[in-house]
């Protein structure tokens, strides 16, 4: 892919989005392998959006455990458990969890300590699995809101259609 990432930080977040939902689509066109979508998505979010963290947590274990896959930002927690802090939370419940302040969050797990906000959406597969999670962390707090979860979800469909 020759073309740059582009800087969508100061659009309106509908916009934003589907501009993001349509440069991800032609990025992974005939790309079907679940860990280059996720290193190449990790990229275009986080360096379009300027978030403070954004990568995948693998799903290892279905109904157990979540290992770190490809990343933006600083190092990330290696593994996560099913149900624990908002990963395992959006990992057991299968939906997304949209985190206002972290600080408030029952069992939040920290991996970086500038991380104030946090959403996390879950990533299916064409035959429905879960597959893992999308993490997205802001150092600004109330950072992400409905479109946030409107846009990563479907930017998260992605998967679901790949090798259709």
């Amino acid at each position: 892919m020759a073309e740059s990432i582009p800087d969508l930080r100061n659009e309106p977040k509908d916009r934003a989005y589907a501009e993001l939902y349509a440069h991800s689509k032609a990025a992974l066109e005939g790309i079907h392998d679940p860990i280059a979508m996720m290193s190449t998505m990790s990229s275009l979010i986080h360096h379009s959006m300027g978030h403070l963290w954004t990568g995948f947590y693998r799903v290892v274990e279905p109904g157990k455990l979540l290992r770190v896959g490809p990343y933006q930002g600083s190092l990330g927690c290696l593994e996560i458990r099913f149900g624990q802090g908002v990963c395992g939370a959006a990992a057991q419940r299968g939906e997304t969890v949209v985190v206002p302040d972290v600080e408030k969050f029952p069992g939040h797990i920290t991996c970086d300590s500038r991380a104030r906000s946090e959403i996390v959406v879950p990533i299916r597969n064409s035959q429905g699995d879960l597959i893992a999670v999308l993490d997205v962390d802001s150092s600004a707090l109330n950072a992400f809101n409905d479109a946030d979860r409107t846009g990563l979800e479907k930017i998260a469909t992605i998967f679901e259609t790949a090798g259709q």
